[in-house]
């Protein structure tokens, strides 16, 4: 490795760590700059107090509304971004979220291509995440050229009757695509997946999945606790230098090529404060249009209980259903997708309800099942990211809220019919990140876009943005998948075109 590396990467979340085992076999040489550190194996990581009661991972840092408040946000700065925490789920985009959507507010606009183009991409990336899935269960489910490696996660007994219930009622509920070894998982402790980090414990995120992948390589290498600061553009445009802080030092490097894949929020965060006289808005900027149209899911957590029914699983989170994905069912606009949460306990439940008795809510928990009810939040540009200072200001105007609750309302009325009397919903707040994307997305036209189709900034030419901030939608699915998809097509564009 040249002092001088041909590529950075800023970032080792799935855009990151993706697009660098994409590049890795090119031979070009490749530094990832990572802000955190990889996560270590301790108790915490399987502890549900530690995690949900006292916050053990949740970094110490505040972001802002626009009338000043402070919040904590619940994104992570660690090898692997916040897909050490995620639950896994890695599905595609539908067909119908490449084109033009009306919602019952607004309208999801049509991506610059169609799924037909990303659809090799899906298979390939979901071969490098060892996704575990079934075709044919779910009726919006888009062509796939490939199949699935391997067999789904297996329901657990107590959550294959509510499935079953589900299809006596006319419901199509899937097995959800999951990037999980369910026995290397359960082989270290016997917990749920979902919103627990992972330490090689059998998870497929950026860094076991793919990272892993690209350091195989000896022209790629990782440093971790280098937080990029700014980047600087020459006259001609040309990225000439990335400056970062490690150890309270800063640095400098001049790279060929700049991928940066910080994340929807940071990554817009950096572009603005690193303006400068030649680009007074920021870069990339000559649209106006970095940081804004942010999206975060419309999700909600929806807990059915019932005393006559018992749970006993231990993961839980193996099927969805989009019944109401492509219309309300009964020919009005799209509600969204359902599909069940890591499992709840007394021990989670206690975080967010304090003054409730951790036994009373292990009784209740033992009787109820949970779901995750999402949403799209169609883009927006009043929705935006935007620096004060070193600020991080989120100004978030959520969108489609209304379908988003009748959604909600929707799932509630089959889940009493199906035998579950007492049916409870919580909104997730910006404490939760629900997939935050957009602020950087990709077009045609430079007017309206700061990205091309490739991920390649406009104003740029060696620079381009590979998170989950080029999505020009949100859909209402998990965009893991769609995020590393997009990574292989663009570090194939890139070694194609010899732009290294």
């Amino acid at each position: 490795m040249t002092m001088t590396p041909d590529i950075v990467i800023i970032g080792s979340g799935i855009g990151g760590s993706t697009v660098a085992a994409g590049l890795a076999a090119s031979g070009a040489s490749i530094l990832i700059l990572e802000a955190g550190e990889r996560l270590a194996d301790r108790p915490e990581n399987r502890d549900a107090r530690a995690i949900f009661q006292r916050g053990h991972f949740r970094p110490r840092e505040t972001w802002y509304e626009a009338n000043g408040t402070g919040f904590n946000p619940g994104n992570y700065y660690n090898v692997g971004g916040n897909s050490k925490f995620f639950g896994a789920v890695l599905s595609r985009y539908r067909k119908e979220d490449f084109e033009e959507i009306r919602h019952q507010e607004g309208v999801s606009p049509a991506w610059p291509f169609p799924y037909e183009e990303l659809e090799p991409w899906y298979g390939l990336a979901e071969k490098m995440y060892q996704v575990r899935g079934a075709l044919g269960e779910d009726p919006t489910e888009p062509a796939h050229s490939s199949g699935y490696a391997f067999p789904p996660v297996p329901d657990e007994p107590d959550i294959a009757d509510v499935r079953h219930r589900l299809k006596m009622k006319g419901l199509h509920p899937f097995s959800l695509p999951l990037g999980i070894d369910i026995d290397r998982w359960l082989a270290k402790a016997k917990t749920p997946w979902d919103a627990h980090p992972n330490s090689d414990d059998g998870k497929m995120d950026a860094e076991t999945a793919a990272l892993s992948l690209a350091l195989k390589h000896d022209n790629v290498r990782i440093q971790t606790g280098s937080g990029v600061t700014r980047l600087e553009a020459g006259e001609g445009g040309r990225i000439e230098r990335v400056t970062y802080v490690r150890s309270g030092e800063t640095y400098s490097v001049s790279p060929k090529l700049v991928i940066l894949s910080a994340g929807a929020v940071q990554s817009s965060a950096l572009l603005l404060r690193s303006a400068s006289d030649r680009y007074r808005t920021g870069l990339a900027n000559s649209s106006d249009q970095v940081g804004r149209n942010f999206m975060n899911h419309n999700s909600s957590a929806v807990i059915a209980v019932s005393p006559r029914y018992r749970n006993t699983s231990i993961y839980q989170k193996t099927f969805g259903f989009n019944d109401f994905y492509l219309s309300d069912g009964v020919g009005g606009p799209p509600l969204g997708n359902v599909q069940l949460l890591g499992r709840i306990s007394g021990k989670v439940l206690k975080g967010s309800m304090p003054r409730v008795p951790e036994w009373l809510l292990d009784r209740i928990t033992g009787h109820a099942i949970d779901f995750y009810a999402m949403s799209e939040d169609v883009p927006n540009p009043e929705s935006r990211v935007r620096v004060d200072g070193e600020r991080i200001v989120l100004q978030w105007q959520r969108t489609n809220w209304d379908a988003h609750l009748s959604l909600v309302s929707k799932l509630k009325q089959i889940l009493k019919a199906i035998g579950f009397p007492l049916v409870l919903s919580r909104p997730f707040d910006k404490r939760t990140p629900s997939h935050q994307c957009g602020t950087i997305r990709i077009g045609t036209d430079p007017a309206l876009a700061p990205l091309d189709v490739y991920c390649r900034a406009f104003d740029h030419q060696n620079l381009f943005v590979v998170d989950a901030s080029f999505l020009p939608t949100s859909a209402a699915v998990n965009p893991a998948l769609t995020v590393a998809s997009q990574a292989l097509r663009v570090a194939d564009h890139i070694v194609s075109k010899d732009l290294r």
